[in-house]
């Protein structure tokens, strides 16, 4: 895992943390004090945390369904390799 992984983990977490607790204390300590425009704007907040979350999430498995082709590709290309150098091998023994 390379550092551009890391910091987009850990951003994902922070947003869904961040999210979770504003669920939390939404839910229960700041129910009463949340009305009008207030709500909406705390609600607000709270959705695009959320939504950070999901599009970081997504981005991570973009970048993750990336790499894995890249090694695919690479593992396909580095085994034909090994198997004409065996049959060139082969070829010169004979």
């Amino acid at each position: 895992m390379d550092s551009a992984d890391a910091m987009r983990r850990w951003l994902g977490l922070f947003c869904l943390t961040v999210s979770a607790g504003m669920l939390i204390w939404g839910q229960t300590i700041l129910k009463p004090i949340l009305e009008g425009w207030l709500y909406i704007a705390y609600w607000t907040f709270c959705f695009i945390f959320t939504f950070g979350a999901i599009l970081i999430a997504l981005l991570d498995i973009r970048a993750l369904r990336r790499r894995t082709q890249r090694e695919q590709k690479e593992l396909l290309e580095r085994t034909l390799a090994e198997v004409e150098e065996e049959r060139v091998r082969k070829q010169d023994s004979d």
